[in-house]
């Protein structure tokens, strides 16, 4: 199985490039011609969530854009960065501008929601849609999954990222993939394999602890989104229960959104069911 995650790596490091943006090198996967969609990942996965995604954006007359953040996948980790997801955020603009993007659709998951929802607010003349995956507005009141609190304790987390490599694919498989089938065992153990890459996973523990749940930035997401100017979806995963149903409904009253795409999928619903998720954003880009 190792030979297999070995190869599964270099397959998603051979289809991208190495770019740097703000002093951090990083990598990106791009596919296809069009308006760029700028796909975002959160924890404890990096781009390469976004590798059946970005073919069938392709297929659909966009040009798939996904790239790790500092700390997760191919990108390094640097000891004095700023993890938090307003430092992310800064750093996703600058990664943004270093890959030649004046304008793009955004996609945005997990954590990677509201560290899009910061670059989106500050520019908002730079968006042209808005597809949010399985994530949430209501930081405020937003409590770590199971899987993910444990990460969270200084000390305990240090010990659970330990235990992860037996656990790992029965919690993703358990909280994150609906058609099992769709998504080869190898390609989930890749997952940790890159989340670990390098430091043993202390830049993702760094992650884990920046988490901003705050009243003042729950304000700034939902009184951004509210005056943005271009148009915004949500696709959810009906049987998603990492994220968890109540924090849809918070998500449209911010985006003013009556309705929502469900699909049959759990958290990681770009794995399993990327062509009914390309064909919601294809519906923005016209």
């Amino acid at each position: 199985m190792k030979a297999e995650v070995a190869e599964a790596i270099e397959r998603h490091e051979a289809a991208g490039r190495r770019f740097e943006a703000a002093g951090v090198g990083s990598f990106a996967r791009e596919e296809g011609e069009g308006d760029p969609v700028v796909s975002m990942h959160g924890v404890p996965v990096s781009s390469f969530v976004y590798r059946n995604l970005l073919p069938e954006l392709a297929n659909r007359g966009l040009r798939g854009v996904a790239f790790d953040l500092p700390g997760l996948g191919l990108a390094e980790r640097p000891e004095d960065f700023d993890y938090s997801w307003s430092g992310l955020a800064r750093w996703t603009g600058e990664a943004i501008d270093a890959l030649g993007i004046e304008r793009c659709h955004l996609v945005v998951h997990d954590i990677g929601g509201p560290i899009g929802f910061e670059w989106a607010v500050r520019n908002p003349q730079r968006v042209l849609s808005l597809t949010a995956l399985d994530t949430w507005v209501d930081v405020a009141d937003f409590h770590r999954p199971w899987p993910m609190h444990p990460f969270s304790i200084r000390g305990v987390g240090e010990v659970w990222l330990r235990m992860l490599p037996p656990a790992f694919r029965r919690v993703h498989y358990q909280v994150g993939i609906e058609d099992r089938a769709a998504v080869p065992s190898a390609e989930v153990d890749a997952h940790l394999a890159l989340l670990k890459r390098g430091d043993g996973g202390r830049a993702f523990l760094k992650i884990m602890r920046g988490f901003e749940l705050t009243e003042a930035k729950e304000r700034f997401y939902v009184e951004g989104l509210a005056g943005r100017p271009f148009p915004a979806q949500i696709v959810w995963g009906k049987n998603d229960k990492m994220v968890g149903e109540r924090h849809r409904p918070p998500l449209q009253r911010a985006l003013g959104l009556e309705r929502a795409t469900l699909l049959p999928a759990k958290h990681f619903l770009q794995e399993d069911q990327a062509p009914a998720v390309a064909d919601a954003v294809a519906s923005l880009s016209g």
